[in-house]
This record gives C-alpha cells, sequence and structure tokens, in this order.
C-alpha cells in the first residue's frame, strides 16, 4: 500500500485530506508543519509527500528544500493559495514535482496523487538510452553527460529519459506533459518550462554546449547545435 504524507497547519483541511486519500487505500501520515514531518520522512519513506506552502516553525517551500538539499528524491505535490505566475514558480524551483491551487476539488486531489503515485511505481524501460554524450541507465537510476554525474530527481529522470528515447525529434509540449506528468495540465505548460530550466541548468554545469533546445510555438528537442 502507497504511503503518503501530508502536512497542513489547517486542521479541517488535514483531516479531509486523510479521509479522502485512507479511502483511495493508500497509508496516510500527517503532519502540521514541516519540522514535525521531518522525522516522518526519515523513518517511514513515504512515496509521495502533499504540504501546505504557509506553515509555522517551518513552511513548506523551506521544508522541500531541506529535503532536496539531502538529495531525497521523494516526489512532493505543493498545496498553495498562492496562484501568480511568480509564486507557482518559486515552489517549483523550491524542487516541488508539482503544484495544486486552493482551493480544489478533491476529485482533482485525488487525480494528482494517483498519477505522481504511477509515476513513483512504474518501471521505465531498463535498456540504457543514449544521445551525444549523455547516457541514462533506467536499472540504476544513473545519468551521465561524459564523465559528469548528473544528481536528477525522478521528474529530471524521467523528462530526460523521455528526451533521450526521441533524438532529433520535435516534441510538443503536451505531448512531454502526457508522458513524464500523466494527466493533462489545462493548458499551464510553466511546469515544464521550469523542469527544462533544471535539466539544461545541469547538463551545462561544466560550460558543455546546449542540447536541449527550443522549438518556438512547439514544445523542444534533444540535438546538437
Amino acid at each position: 500500500m502507497p504511503a503518503v504524507l501530508v502536512i497542513d497547519d489547517d486542521p479541517k483541511l488535514l483531516k479531509m485530506l486523510q479521509r479522502t486519500l485512507t479511502y483511495e487505500n493508500l497509508d496516510v501520515l500527517t503532519a502540521t508543519n514541516g519540522l514535525e514531518a521531518l522525522p516522518l520522512v526519515q523513518t517511514h519513506k513515504p512515496d509521495l509527500i502533499i504540504i501546505d506552502w504557509m506553515m509555522p516553525k517551518m513552511d513548506g517551500v523551506s521544508f522541500i528544500q531541506r529535503l532536496r538539499d539531502e538529495e531525497d528524491k521523494t516526489m512532493i505535490l505543493m498545496l498553495t493559495a498562492r496562484d501568480a505566475i511568480e509564486n507557482r514558480v518559486e515552489g517549483l524551483e523550491s524542487g516541488a514535482d508539482d503544484y495544486l491551487i486552493k482551493p480544489f476539488a478533491p476529485a482533482e486531489l485525488v487525480a494528482r496523487v494517483h498519477a505522481m503515485l504511477r509515476r513513483v511505481e512504474s518501471k521505465p524501460e531498463n535498456q540504457k538510452a543514449a544521445y551525444a554524450n549523455i547516457t541514462l541507465n533506467p536499472a540504476t537510476h544513473e545519468a551521465k553527460r561524459g564523465d559528469m554525474e548528473l544528481n536528477l530527481t525522478v521528474t529530471e529522470f524521467n523528462l530526460l529519459h523521455m528526451l533521450l528515447r526521441h533524438p532529433r525529434q520535435v516534441l510538443e509540449r503536451r505531448q512531454i506533459l502526457n508522458d513524464v506528468w500523466g494527466y493533462d495540465f489545462g493548458g499551464d505548460d510553466n511546469v515544464l518550462e521550469i523542469y527544462i530550466g533544471y535539466l539544461r541548468k545541469k547538463l551545462e554545469s561544466d560550460g558543455s554546449p546546449r542540447l536541449i533546445q527550443t522549438v518556438r510555438g512547439i514544445g523542444y528537442v534533444l540535438r546538437e547545435e
């Protein structure tokens, strides 16, 4: 049974989320702030974390940054009432894999949770993928560019894996979102642009030339300039 850790300081919302996700046959753990949740992550190793942004003691962004600094790759869904683009970008840049704007319908939350858990539970093709000087091994979750090891989150790894499976092929944004994230984003592809930025930063950190190219009005392509 997949385990989900829900972190929110609103007792009514926390109880609703616990009840809703338990009904979905998930093992639900709860905490009221990031500081309280840290030991739960260490002892229970949840498959997914759902966390509110604004909380006392340790807010959602600080919590996520703490996990990512420790190279914890647990999938994270951030809940926030902040719906401005810059707020969404900040949440994703902290290391969240996805976000959900409050107020939300329980059915939408459930759909997001199941889609994210499918990404965790799905076993990628074991065949190694490579292009130019990038190599990726799904069996060991290892990726390199030349001799440089790439420390990738689950989402970054899956995104790079998709690009490597279709080298020199222009991929539409919607196609990438459906393949990597597993559900419809309703036309909001800022999350994809942010993760493309993450990959570029890691792939180009040693001064290597850009391989992920933007095709304006369409999407992205992995090819040498």
